[in-house]
C-alpha cells in the first residue's frame, strides 16, 4: 500500500473546496452585488505538493534507518557498560581472593611461629633443674615464652653465672648490668642474689623493649641490648 501524507490530502481538499466556493461566489455576483471572496490559491498547499508514494516510502525508510542506527548505538553502549562492570567485578573478586590468601598465609605463619616458640620453650624448660637459677627466673617471669627469650640473652651475656664480671667494661651479673650498681634499685643484695638480678633484668627489658622477647629481638640484630 502506498503511504500518502494525510495532512497533504486535508490541505489539498480544503483548498479545492475554497476554490469552488470562490467560483460560485463569482457567479452569484453577476446577478447582484453579493460579496466576492478572494482566495490566494497560489499560496495553498495542493495535493500535488504532497510526497508521492516512492518519496513517502524513502522518507519512511530513512526514519527507520535512523532509528535502527540509534538502537545499534544504544546496544553497543549497553554492551560496553556491561563488559566494564564485569571487568571491575572480576578485578574485585581477584583482589578479595588475593587478600584472603595473604591473610590465611600470615595466620599460618603466625601459628607456626607460635608453635615453634612453644616447642623451644618446652625444650628450655626440660633443662631447668628445680631450685636452679633458671628455675628461679622461670618462677619470677611466669611465662615460658618470655622466659625462653630471657634465657637466650642471659646465656650469651653471662652463661647464667650471677657473679660474672666483664673485665673490660665492669658489667656485672646475670644480665651484665653496667654498672652493676644499677641493680641496687631491685635490692641491696644485687651482688650475691640472682633473684634480685633477675628482677632488675626483667624490669629493664620490659621498660626498654616491652618484654624479654622484645629485648631478644633487639639483641639478635645488634648483639647487645
Amino acid at each position: 500500500m502506498t503511504r500518502i501524507s494525510v495532512r497533504g490530502v486535508a490541505v489539498a481538499s480544503a483548498t479545492a473546496v475554497t476554490a469552488v466556493g470562490a467560483v460560485v461566489g463569482a457567479a452569484s455576483g453577476s446577478e447582484g452585488k453579493a460579496d466576492v471572496q478572494t482566495v490566494d490559491v497560489a499560496s495553498a498547499t495542493l495535493l500535488a505538493d504532497a510526497p508521492t508514494g516512492t518519496q513517502a516510502q524513502n522518507v519512511s525508510d530513512g526514519i527507520g534507518r535512523q532509528a535502527d542506527a540509534q538502537q545499534v548505538s544504544a546496544d553497543a553502549a549497553a554492551k560496553k557498560a556491561a563488559e566494564e562492570a564485569a571487568r571491575q567485578k572480576a578485578a574485585a573478586d581477584a583482589q578479595a581472593k588475593a587478600d584472603a590468601e595473604k591473610a590465611a598465609k600470615a595466620a599460618e605463619e603466625k601459628r607456626a611461629k607460635e608453635e615453634a616458640n612453644r616447642a623451644a620453650a618446652r625444650s628450655v624448660l626440660a633443662t631447668v633443674s628445680p631450685g636452679s637459677v633458671q628455675d628461679m627466673a622461670l618462677q619470677i617471669i611466669g611465662d615460658a615464652n618470655q622466659f625462653q627469650c630471657f634465657s637466650q640473652i642471659v646465656k650469651r651475656e653471662s652463661g647464667w653465672d650471677y657473679t660474672a664480671t666483664n673485665a673490660s667494661s665492669g658489667a656485672y651479673g646475670l644480665v651484665q648490668a653496667l654498672p652493676g650498681s644499677k641493680m641496687a634499685s631491685a635490692g641491696a643484695d644485687w651482688r650475691t642474689n640472682p633473684a634480685t638480678q633477675i628482677k632488675w633484668g626483667l624490669s629493664y627489658m620490659n621498660s626498654r623493649y616491652g618484654s624479654p622477647c622484645g629485648a631478644w629481638s633487639f639483641w639478635q640484630a645488634h648483639s647487645w641490648y
